[in-house]
Parts: C-alpha cells; sequence; structure tokens
C-alpha cells in the first residue's frame, strides 16, 4: 500500500549543522539555549529567519542562473469556493493561509500559474531552505550521470565508485538499492535516541560518512527490505560526487539549473566551509523555481530545448514502486493514482501529478518538523486542489 498523506520524517540529522551558530548569524537574543544544537527544537520564530536566509547564515554554494527563464504565466483560477476536509470538518483556502505556518504555496499546470499565495514578508524572491526535498532532486542528477556515461548502470555496485565500502556489508549494494533505502545494512532512525546512527552519523559527510557506514552489519538482502535511511542518502552525495569528480551544486547547474530556465539563483548548504553538498538535504531556492523543478521531473528531463538531461524512461523508473517498498521509488514519495511527490520536514512539498499535468509546491514552516495539525492542512489542500482542476 503506497502512502497517501503521511509523511516520514527525514534530514533531521543533517540539521545538526543547522545549530549554534544562529547565536552569531542572529545575534545571543535570538539565538536558542546553549544546549540547543537542533534546529528541530528552535521557536518558530527564529527558524523563520533561518529557513529564509541559509546563505546568510551557513557555507553554502551558489547554484547560478543562466541567460534564459522558463516562463510561468500569471492564469490565475478563482478558488474562492474550494473546499478541503481534516477531521471531518470544511476549510477554505483562507482558513488555510490563516491557520498554518505555509509561507508560500504555488499551483502550475502546463506552464500557467493557476495559484500563487504568499504570507507577508515572503515573496517570490524568497530563497527557502527544502530539507529532504533535495534528495529527489540528487536522484535526478544520479540519472543525469547514467545518462552522460559517469554511471553505467544503477546495477551497479556502490562499491565500485566508493572502494573504502569493498568487503564491508555494501559489497553486494547497488546504487539502486541506495536510491530505494533498501540496502539491507542496519541503520537506527530513531530520532529521540542520541546513541542511534541518525544522532551519531546523519550529517556525516566524505570520508567520515564512508568509513561509519562500512561498520554497520548487514541484516537483510539488498533491494528487499525498505529502511529509511538519511545515512544513505547522504552516500548517494558521495557516490554522485566520485563519479563525475566534481561538485554537486556545480553539476546541478550545468545539468539543470542554467538549461531548464530556473529564474534566481539557489544556495546548496555545504558540511563545513569549502565543504561538501549533502545529497539528503538543503537546497535553498525560490518557490518558483521548486515548481521548476517538478516541471522538470514532469517533463521527463528533458529541457525546453528538446534535449534529454536523463536517459530515457528515467522519471518511469524513478516512480515505479520498489519491492522493499511500494510508496517509495528513486528517493521519490509514491501515491497509488500515478502522481508522486519530494517532501521535507517542517511541509516542504513538490507534488506531482503527471496525469494533469500539474505540480503544487510550497514552503512551509509548521509547528513541528513532522505531523502536526498543519502537516494534515497542507496534504489536504493540495489534493483538494489537484481535483480543482
Amino acid at each position: 500500500m503506497r502512502i497517501s498523506d503521511r509523511l516520514v520524517p527525514s534530514a533531521f540529522a543533517i540539521l545538526a549543522t543547522v545549530n549554534l551558530a544562529f547565536a552569531s548569524s542572529f545575534g545571543a537574543a535570538q539565538a536558542p539555549e546553549a544546549d540547543t544544537t537542533n534546529v528541530l527544537f528552535l521557536p518558530q520564530d527564529v527558524r523563520e529567519k533561518v529557513f529564509g536566509n541559509i546563505r546568510g547564515a551557513f557555507p553554502n554554494r551558489t547554484v547560478s542562473t543562466g541567460n534564459s527563464v522558463k516562463v510561468l504565466n500569471k492564469a490565475y483560477q478563482d478558488f474562492a469556493e474550494l473546499r478541503y476536509e481534516v477531521d471531518g470538518k470544511q476549510y477554505s483556502l483562507q482558513d488555510f493561509y490563516a491557520r498554518t505556518a505555509t509561507r508560500g504555496i504555488i499551483v502550475v499546470q502546463g506552464d500557467d500559474i493557476k495559484l500563487e499565495h504568499y504570507s507577508p514578508g515572503h515573496t517570490e524572491e524568497t530563497r527557502w531552505v527544502s530539507f529532504s526535498v533535495t534528495k529527489s532532486l540528487t536522484s535526478m542528477l544520479i540519472g543525469a550521470a547514467v545518462k552522460d556515461g559517469y554511471i553505467e548502470s544503477v546495477d551497479e555496485k556502490v562499491a565500485d565508485y566508493l572502494p573504502r565500502l569493498k568487503g564491508t556489508s555494501y559489497e553486494d549494494v547497488r546504487i539502486k538499492d541506495v536510491l530505494h533505502m533498501a540496502s539491507g545494512v542496519a541503520w537506527n532512525e530513531d530520532y529521540a535516541d542520541p546513541k542511534s546512527d541518525v544522532a551519531l552519523a546523519g550529517a556525516l559527510n566524505g570520508i567520515d560518512l564512508v568509513q561509519y557506514l562500512a561498520n554497520l552489519p548487514k541484516v537483510a538482502e539488498p533491494g528487499t527490505t525498505f529502511n529509511y535511511n538519511t545515512g544513505e542518502t547522504n552516500l548517494a552525495g558521495e557516490l554522485l560526487r566520485s563519479a563525475i569528480g566534481n561538485n554537486a551544486s556545480e553539476y546541478l547547474e550545468h545539468k539543470i539549473w542554467k538549461p531548464y530556465g530556473m529564474e534566481h539563483d539557489a544556495y546548496w548548504l555545504l558540511s563545513s566551509e569549502g565543504g561538501v553538498e549533502t545529497g539528503g538535504c538543503c537546497l535553498n531556492a525560490t518557490l518558483r523555481d521548486y515548481a521548476r523543478i517538478g516541471m522538470f521531473a514532469k517533463d521527463q528531463g528533458v529541457l525546453p530545448d528538446g534535449t534529454g538531461v536523463l536517459p530515457e524512461g528515467w522519471m518511469k523508473e524513478s516512480t515505479s514502486p520498489s519491492e522493499g517498498f511500494d510508496g517509495y521509488g528513486y528517493l521519490w514519495w509514491l501515491f497509488d493514482d500515478g502522481s508522486y511527490s519530494a517532501r521535507g520536514i517542517f511541509q516542504q512539498w513538490i507534488y506531482i501529478d503527471p496525469k494533469r499535468d500539474l505540480v503544487i509546491a510550497t514552503h512551509t514552516n509548521a509547528a513541528q518538523a513532522v505531523e502536526d495539525e498543519d502537516h494534515k492542512h497542507v496534504a489536504a489542500v493540495i489534493q483538494a486542489l489537484r481535483h480543482a482542476l
């Protein structure tokens, strides 16, 4: 059974890098208490300053735009009569704006903007952190690397690109197993346990990450069992860098950002100053450009000039149910009706419905990272908007 509106927690440990730097970035009076080391526990108003200002607060790498922009036509639709339901109660779109911490929502059908709404202080130029939405983008960059010949096939072994994993539990793990989060290697993603793998290694990159994963035991055959694993999405990023011999930001810029016609520069959070991008988290972009990411996926990775960035059939393969869990593809969440989504904590969404030629994206600062009232309302309004078109 595939997922409907349930969001599995993700990218938590990555946020350990988004920590006490708030003290120096925004002033001591606005900073969290000294024992607060994770953005999950920051006050909502402090998170607001950071989610929209990653570039000013933390190490990052710029993903630059090109000379042309993929135009989105303003063809606004009247949704005054739209109603959606949460826990048996009916709500309007105005109710949604008033009661949730959604800072921006955009609905694009074809190349037409049907709805675009921002809360006060948030604009079409505001860059906002994506959290685990980035995982799905990393998946497409893996596809681009296959198309470019840097990776022969996702059936290749991970250890072929990361030799330190030879002779470990990852010896027989394929790239596709990592993309399916089904490596069969043990991993504890309990965010409440300070001794869990996600707490100890969820924010690692480079040699430190590979070495940590190399020491974990095998608990299932590769490809058979789904186990949500933040560490392995970072491993996918490491594999990508090893394959292309370059950083992920420049590859994204060259393959998608410039040629597809993104409107504004984006910023990808780094592990340290001059360090590496995290494959599972933290691209920062405008809402319209998040919609364009969804359009690129919906367009099967084909650029406006007709150039294919991804292998033929890649998006169909990426959004097909995996053996371990039929609600998950290559780092994409799947729905029964053929639609799919990229999702991040605090309710970041890129929802894609190919049958309706539809993309819906959000910038959100929900009260809780996962499963609160905001989450119910965002998921429900997305479905209501979808059915209204």
